[in-house]
């Protein structure tokens, strides 16, 4: 491939440093699609024969064809899929395969590739996303009133409610959605008529051929065109968050399936169990969803390496893009369907998660909220005097609703009998109907604009 200028093959060991056909065999579809453009274009633009045209494009089909069948014998002598193709076409239908290469080089052809692949995967990612965000809206409704603990240091905060809960990740995927929506739309530009970095002195169509492979527009500039892998760290970032998110849900799926809380269960679907220990029930699905993260997120940093110190334009470097990319990307599809399935799965357990709401002097910010209105103490005042009679309930072992009328008023002798009307649980989420609150009524509503926002048939992530 290297043509007069090599007389001697490359050595073992730099034959299996150069090549790239092990991992970028996946993009045979892209660098497909890709050259039946440049092929039509050639053949718009008088540079190719419409007769060497037709048999580049019959051969293309059968190349594609022999991939998909499983027939196609890929050589690491060939170095990557793009002289893969090109030396089976040869094959194919002789001499004429050669003059596909016409104004391109395999550097725009590379950028190309890696390109239509990343949107490819995002326009597999974003539904998925959206029906995992289904699966939880659904799970919400199910729940707007089941009263949970919320937590802040993984303490009894306040009480909350479950649907609301599952909506705080509604949120989070939805902007997962938004992030790959604005990649999608950064990277949409083609690359295809850089050449090899300064543009081609044939009468080229690089909009032809951006508009066959519906990109917005070709690439400005020649140089940039094959030398940037923002769209690749920017895919990479935007799925290092969502395996973020991912990875803290998965955590408290396990946390909530453990003994000592019980607020779920998974069922065989989603859990394995022990070798020695028959009464396991492990979540292992959720435990595998939250260590992928890992290799997400290395994917991000390695990519950031790789590109940090290299000069324009294209460098040999840059083949070390693409397994970082398919795993971070396979990693994260895994991770979002095992996550949808657990949230479909999970049975909640709303005897439990009250029980342990109720505990630990939950409703203790509802008794100084009500100091503050009832008796008009400053909220500094009503957080000492709250504190005093928590401490007086917890040396009695008791709730703040045991406590009686005379031991609060000897903390505060304005409190009243209407007090006890804000120490339940129930009293506590159905107060709190302020914008985003964790109300019954307000997430039955959250629920319902979340369908809107989310999964209406044009709504995306916003």
């Amino acid at each position: 491939m290297w043509g007069g200028r090599y007389k001697l093959g490359p050595a073992e060991i730099m034959e299996r440093i150069n090549a790239s056909i092990g991992f970028d065999r996946r993009l045979y579809a892209q660098d497909i699609a890709g050259s039946l453009a440049h092929c039509d274009m050639l053949v718009a633009q008088g540079i190719l024969t419409a007769k060497d045209g037709r048999a580049i494009k019959r051969g293309l089909a059968k190349v594609r064809a022999e991939i998909e069948a499983g027939r196609f014998r890929f050589s690491t002598r060939l170095e990557d899929i793009h002289m893969n193709v090109e030396s089976r076409l040869a094959e194919l239908i002789g001499p004429a395969a050669g003059r596909l290469h016409t104004a391109r080089s395999r550097n725009d052809q590379v950028a190309l590739d890696v390109r239509l692949w990343v949107r490819d995967t995002i326009d597999r990612l974003e539904p998925m996303l959206r029906e995992l965000q289904a699966a939880l809206i659904d799970r919400a409704e199910e729940h707007t009133a089941t009263i949970m603990p919320g937590f802040t240091h993984l303490q009894t905060a306040q009480p909350i409610t479950f649907g609301h809960h599952l909506l705080a990740y509604v949120e989070m995927f939805g902007r997962d959605r938004s992030r790959l929506a604005d990649c999608r739309a950064r990277l949409n530009e083609s690359p295809l008529g850089a050449a090899a970095l300064a543009g081609s002195p044939h009468p080229i169509d690089p909009r032809r051929t951006a508009r066959a492979l519906h990109f917005d527009r070709p690439m400005a500039n020649s140089l940039d065109a094959v030398s940037d892998r923002d769209y690749v760290v920017e895919f990479v970032a935007a799925a290092s968050l969502a395996a973020v998110h991912l990875s803290r849900l998965a955590e408290e799926i396990v946390i909530w399936c453990s003994a000592p809380f019980r607020f779920i269960a998974l069922s065989d679907a989603f859990t394995t169990g022990s070798s020695i220990m028959p009464q396991k029930r492990n979540p292992d699905a959720a435990e595998l969803t939250r260590a992928k993260t890992g290799r997400i997120v290395g994917a991000f940093v390695a990519l950031c390496t790789i590109l940090k110190g290299l000069p324009l334009t294209y460098q040999k470097d840059m083949q070390e893009d693409k397994e970082p990319l398919f795993d971070a990307a396979d990693s994260l599809e895994l991770g979002i369907a095992a996550m949808t399935g657990m949230v479909r799965d999970l049975k909640a357990n709303p005897a439990r998660m009250r029980a342990v709401a109720a505990a630990d002097y939950s409703v203790a910010t509802d008794l100084a909220d009500w100091l503050v209105r009832k008796v008009g103490l400053p909220f500094r005042q009503a957080h000492h005097v709250t504190g005093t009679l928590v401490a007086k309930a917890a040396e009695r072992r008791v709730d703040l609703d045991a406590l009686s009328l005379a031991d609060m008023r000897a903390v505060e002798p304005r409190i009243d009998r209407s007090v006890y009307r804000v120490l339940t649980v129930e009293a506590s989420v159905n107060a709190r109907k302020s914008l985003g609150g964790t109300a019954p009524a307000n997430v039955a509503r959250a629920v319902r604009e979340a369908r809107r926002r989310f999964l209406a048939k044009r709504g995306r992530g916003r």
